[in-house]
């Protein structure tokens, strides 16, 4: 991880991205750690077998909740997205569909990523207006 880049926060495609749905915790845990440069910081005691990973302050967890990971994900704010491509890609990850997307007025420049657990990933930053 270079200093000019980071997550600045993660959004839910669905419901809570504290809680992504996986189907092994030990497995989700080692691969985002290894490939998106997270920490573990918590197993919550909770009903529903969880993990928490953090960078940069920012959270995104996973639990066995019997969900389809291939119908979630999350939203990631990042600084420096092509940094932050060319960073993930150099840790192995395949990246896909860069392009730059229009939302409420603002463009992104977007890509994404999807994890062997598949679970879909939007990486954005809105592009400055000059």
């Amino acid at each position: 991880m270079t200093e000019s880049t980071s997550f600045k926060n993660a959004f839910p495609f669905q419901q809570d991205v504290l809680a992504l749905p996986v189907i092994d915790l030990d497995s989700a845990s080692n691969w985002y750690c290894e490939k998106f440069g997270m920490q573990e910081v918590s197993r919550p005691s909770k009903k529903v077998p969880t993990v928490l990973l953090e960078r940069d302050g920012v959270q995104i967890g996973f639990a066995i909740t019997g969900g389809d990971p291939t119908q979630d994900g999350a939203a990631i704010l990042v600084q420096n997205i092509k940094e932050m491509q060319t960073e993930l890609e150099a840790r192995g990850v395949e990246t896909g569909n860069s392009r730059i997307d229009e939302r409420d007025g603002e463009k992104l420049q977007v890509f994404f990523v999807v994890a062997p657990d598949g679970l879909c990933y939007y990486f954005h930053e809105p592009i400055e207006s000059t």
